[in-house]
């Protein structure tokens, strides 16, 4: 199912409710996700959607986090901003976004997404590696040039490790996407 609300109009959504520094984050993800679906024979315009969707809820109040995304178990009791995926998809579905593989993308930006998504491998991606960010430029580099998949697990282990390395638990679905990534095609 489509979305029945115009791109623009989600765009105004999202801009009243994050920060101005977030809303150049999103419109940096945004962009280059779609080119990078678009270099992999995705649709490019799906993909922007995400983009524009994946951190709408990220400046809200942590409360309002976890009225619209309820913690389903200790690492996001722990750390109530890993919520914000879910969360942003609860807005989306409100919107009147119906688009199930863009939903998922929104809500896997923070968890991974299976690779069966490649929407959510474009966002993914293009959130850990967008120029802003100033880091994983190789990875960026690599989903330009079509090689999404190989892209995605570098930015998962990529995430694994940072997390591990602060000491800070890694979420179960995180987990479960990085061992499944060594075990897709």
């Amino acid at each position: 199912m489509k979305s029945t609300v115009s791109t623009a109009e989600l765009m105004e959504r999202v801009q009243a409710l994050v920060r101005p520094e977030r809303w150049a984050h999103i419109q940096r993800v945004a962009a280059l996700a779609r080119e990078i679906a678009e270099k992999n024979g995705l649709d490019g315009e799906r993909a922007y959607l995400a983009g524009i969707l994946h951190d709408a809820a990220r400046d809200l109040p942590l409360e309002e986090l976890r009225r619209l995304a309820p913690p389903e178990n200790e690492v996001e009791e722990a750390h109530p901003l890993s919520l914000h995926g879910r969360a942003a998809r609860r807005l989306a579905e409100a919107w009147g976004v119906g688009d199930l593989e863009v939903l998922e993308a929104v809500e896997g930006h923070v968890y991974g997404v299976d690779p069966a998504n490649g929407i959510g491998m474009a966002l993914y991606i293009a959130d850990v590696s967008e120029p802003g960010r100033g880091v994983n430029e190789e990875i960026r580099h690599l989903a330009l040039s079509g090689h999404l998949l190989e892209a995605y697990r570098q930015a998962v282990d990529k995430k694994v490790r940072y997390l591990e390395a602060k000491g800070i638990p890694v979420h179960p679905r995180t987990l479960a996407v990085y061992q499944g990534l060594w075990h897709a095609p």
